[in-house]
């Protein structure tokens, strides 16, 4: 069973500063998507069930530090990892990604089910997974909470509004995870110590038989700007007691707590 996903590594949101309403990057941590993370614990549930092996691949997009980021999957459970990794993928959409991604599933000796998260951590466009299955002619199934593998099909449980559907799909296929499938695993001290000693490849679009030409973006981001917010520069004074008071009608009316 060879068990293949998709991963992204991303800047850690919770440390990014917004400054003149776009986000400050220099001196963030990058680590990887949450929802990665699910579908990644995902694959390693259905290893520990059917055998076989977990590969984590990635694509770079420009980010220098991705092969340290990718330890991360490597420390969870991962076999190996495979980092796609070119200058021209630097300006790279959702298009192109997904053409670099499924050329690399596409050089792996084998595919048997591949995952991903329901989106990223950044933009969570939620493009990429159904593009790659299109480009590789695999069946998909989105927003799985629950999956297993018997009899080279998997079978999908996923939440519709009120109802529970029940998906099942021939192997080779794409599935898609949700954050309530699972509870990733934390890799311990000695596990992410020999996560350093595990396979990592890195492919260029030349290794893959792409060309940067190809690859070129079909999209172009006009804005990406944080919401801009008028301050209400309310100053309290005077007596504390009396001041907390007039604080806290003051979050009351403005919707931020209740009473």
């Amino acid at each position: 069973m060879d068990i293949v996903v998709c991963v992204k590594t991303n800047p850690d949101p919770q440390l990014v500063r917004i400054r003149n309403r776009e986000p400050v990057l220099e001196g963030v941590p990058w680590r990887l998507g949450d929802l990665d993370k699910n579908a990644l614990e995902a694959a390693l549930q259905v290893r520990e069930a059917a055998g076989g092996s977990v590969t984590a691949v990635t694509v770079a997009e420009g980010n220098r530090k991705v092969r340290e980021t990718m330890k991360e999957a490597l420390a969870m459970g991962g076999d190996q990892a495979v980092i796609v990794d070119d200058p021209a993928l630097a300006t790279a959409d959702q298009s192109a990604v997904a053409s670099a991604l499924a050329a690399a599933v596409g050089r792996l000796p084998g595919c048997d089910l591949l995952l991903f998260g329901e989106g990223s951590s950044d933009n969570y466009t939620g493009q990429v997974p159904s593009r790659v299955a299109a480009r590789l002619g695999l069946p998909q199934a989105g927003y799985a909470r629950r999956l297993e593998v018997t009899d080279g099909r998997v079978r999908c449980e996923r939440s519709m509004d009120e109802l529970v559907e029940t998906l099942e799909l021939p192997l080779p296929a794409v599935v898609t995870v949700v954050s309530e499938a699972n509870e990733p695993r934390i890799p311990s001290l000695i596990q992410i110590m020999k996560a350093g000693q595990k396979p990592v490849q890195v492919w260029s679009l030349a290794d893959l038989g792409l060309g940067a030409a190809a690859l070129a973006p079909r999209q172009r981001v006009v804005s990406n700007l944080a919401e801009e917010q008028e301050r209400k520069r309310v100053l309290f004074e005077g007596d504390v007691a009396l001041q907390v008071e007039a604080f806290v009608d003051a979050l009351v009316r403005e919707g931020v707590v209740g009473r």
